[in-house]
């Protein structure tokens, strides 16, 4: 079984998570990304035989669609664990991006599982958040409508498109 092999098969990508799940988030508030991805076994056969393909998720890369983006080896939890987060600067739309790397092994014919050299790294759709600056102001504390005012968010134009971040970040974790 070669990395050409194994890339030829349908790893499944990751799910990735960005939240919170409204859809939006104040600018400067840390955003919540983990994936979901688990091991894969997978069936083919080469020259005639059957062989079982493990592929185990290893590494992840996060693109914040901002020039910053993250790699670890960790898939991150959801809220309220903060194990990988990023930070948008501006206000605007913003896709948020995973791509997972797999490491695979192999059995042939139910015999023992052998490491395949190279590895596979596969794209999760992107998940679109919109980076919400938000105004302070007054709230009548005795008056409990006055706090929950509809957040309306403007549709994705190329006018409405998040700018790069100031000083993008490339972290490694």
């Amino acid at each position: 079984m070669t990395q050409q092999d194994f890339a030829s098969l349908p790893v499944q990508p990751a799910r990735a998570h960005a939240g919170p799940d409204v859809g939006y988030l104040p600018v400067n508030m840390d955003l919540i990304v983990y994936a979901e991805s688990t091991e894969q076994t997978l069936d083919t056969v080469l020259l005639g035989t059957p062989v079982q393909v493990r592929a185990t998720p290893v590494s992840y890369h996060w693109d914040f669609g901002d020039g910053s983006t993250l790699d670890t080896a960790r898939p991150g939890r959801p809220y309220p664990a903060n194990d990988l987060t990023h930070r948008y600067q501006h206000q605007g739309w913003y896709d948020i991006t995973l791509t997972t790397t797999y490491a695979g092994e192999f059995s042939v014919a139910g015999g023992p599982w052998q490491d395949i050299d190279g590895t596979v790294t596969v794209a999760s759709e992107p998940v679109a958040l919109y980076s919400k600056s938000f105004a302070s102001r007054r709230v009548d504390m005795d008056d409990p409508s006055a706090d929950h005012e509809k957040i309306e968010l403007p549709p994705r134009t190329p006018e409405t498109q998040g700018p790069p971040a100031d000083r993008p970040q490339h972290r490694r974790e």
